[in-house]
């Protein structure tokens, strides 16, 4: 064989080596970061139980006393800190005394209704802040007059506004969806004012030279160049979006969420205080979950792309 035939296989084998390598180190990151997910919950879980253990309220079957800690502190009680197991299995434990639906099942059910509120408000939001973000790059002026106030609505705590957005528009879904809303549009915004402008300059150069309107230099250069930072910004929306649903949904009179779920446990908390702990699980569990899918999302859109 040719050199010139072996170089053009070199050539061709080149990439798929690279993409190989870059696959296995996706996969040897992915790894490290389940194992460091894993570690950290397990070390929780460890002082947890050993929390009680040492400072907790003495182990007790059938009247025999089986372990009297050496150490008392009021706060290391079932109440405040019901055990492992105990949060666990009231996953499969009925949701309400005389129900058959499982505490589980009726929080995936729950769950699923936040999300939807959710996933409105995230798109809604999203659309603002990615048109809020389009108008300050194309224009100075209007951003050195509305940008401090885009920042200023984020210093009113949300617990606060969301009465008065539930006063205002009443107690529906809407006002959920515009809740979510409101938490979703901030990041985004401030997020695509830097990703717009991170094209590389030469060329845009290059496109004005060739008297490309903006709209062409808007879709071909500003938007792919800010896909990275659209995408950052998404993932930390998504989550946002979960927590102003939730919230949103006591004040707003929604029976079917999650966060009418935490009122009602937390009221009952004495009682059954693993079912609280279960929705919270819960209410974690779908944030990682839309979290996840943007990210997924994420991989699939950028797969490939080189470094910016």
């Amino acid at each position: 064989m040719s050199n010139r035939a072996l170089a053009a296989t070199a050539g061709l084998a080149r990439p798929a080596t690279i993409e190989t390598r870059l696959r296995a180190a996706a996969r040897a990151l992915l790894s490290r970061r389940v194992r460091l997910a894993l570690f950290t919950l397990g070390l929780g879980l460890l002082f947890w139980e050993g929390g009680k253990l040492l400072f907790g309220v003495p182990w007790r079957a059938d009247g025999v006393l089986l372990w009297n800690p050496p150490f008392r502190v009021p706060f290391f009680n079932d109440i405040n800190l019901p055990h492992v197991w105990t949060v666990l299995g009231g996953f499969f434990q009925p949701w309400q005394r005389g129900k058959e639906l499982l505490l589980w099942e009726y929080l995936a059910g729950a769950a699923l209704f936040t999300w939807r509120e959710a996933a409105l408000g995230f798109l809604f939001g999203s659309a603002v802040g990615l048109v809020l973000a389009t108008v300050f790059v194309h224009s100075r002026l209007l951003e050195r007059a509305f940008v401090p106030y885009v920042i200023a609505s984020q210093t009113i705590p949300i617990i606060a506004l969301a009465p008065l957005i539930i006063s205002a528009f009443g107690q529906s879904m809407g006002s959920v969806i515009l809740i979510a809303t409101y938490l979703v549009f901030f990041p985004v915004t401030i997020a695509m004012i830097r990703g717009l402008r991170s094209f590389d300059p030469r060329a845009l150069e290059l496109m004005r030279s060739y008297a490309s309107p903006r709209q062409a230099i808007y879709w071909k250069l500003r938007l792919p160049a800010s896909l990275p930072y659209l995408f950052t910004s998404l993932k930390i929306a998504a989550t946002a979006s979960i927590v102003g649903a939730i919230i949103g949904e006591a004040p707003g009179g929604i029976q079917n969420g999650l966060g009418r779920v935490i009122v009602t446990f937390s009221n009952y908390y004495a009682t059954g205080p693993e079912k609280l702990w279960d929705a919270v699980i819960a209410s974690a569990i779908l944030g990682l979950v839309f979290y996840g899918l943007i990210a997924l999302v994420e991989n699939r859109t950028l797969r490939g792309r080189g470094p910016a």
